[in-house]
C-alpha cells in the first residue's frame, strides 16, 4: 500500500482493490454521508451480498445494511476489477433493484 491509497480490500476472487485518497475524497465530497463508512466500503467489497455487472471492466458490489429506520439499506461500491484495481465510487441506496437489472454475476 502506498501513501496514497488509505486501505486495501481483497475480493471473492482474491484481487487486491486500492482505496486511493482521491477517490475516498471524492466519494466523500459527493456522498457527505459516507465520511467515517471506509469501513462499510471494505466490507461490501470483500463480502457482498451480489456481484452485479458494471460497464466495461467495473464491477459494482452491493451489500444490505439497516443503517435507515425501518427501510433495507443497501451499500453500493464500483470498482475496477483489475490486476491495479481501485474503487471507483461508492453510496448507500434503498433502490437496490435498479443496480441489480445490470446483471447479477454472483449472489450470496
Amino acid at each position: 500500500m502506498t501513501s496514497k491509497e488509505i486501505r486495501t480490500a481483497i475480493t471473492r476472487d482474491g484481487t487486491v482493490i486500492r482505496v486511493p485518497l482521491e477517490r475516498w475524497v471524492h466519494i466523500t465530497e459527493s456522498h457527505d454521508y459516507m465520511a467515517g463508512h471506509l469501513d462499510l466500503v471494505i466490507e461490501t467489497i470483500e463480502n457482498p451480498d451480489w456481484l452485479v455487472k458494471g460497464w466495461v471492466d467495473e464491477v459494482i458490489a452491493l451489500k444490505r445494511y439497516h443503517l435507515i429506520e425501518c427501510k433495507d439499506t443497501y451499500a453500493v461500491v464500483v470498482f475496477k476489477n483489475a490486476l491495479n484495481g481501485f474503487v471507483i465510487t461508492a453510496f448507500m441506496t434503498t433502490k437496490y433493484e435498479k443496480i441489480i437489472k445490470r446483471g447479477i454475476l454472483w449472489e450470496k
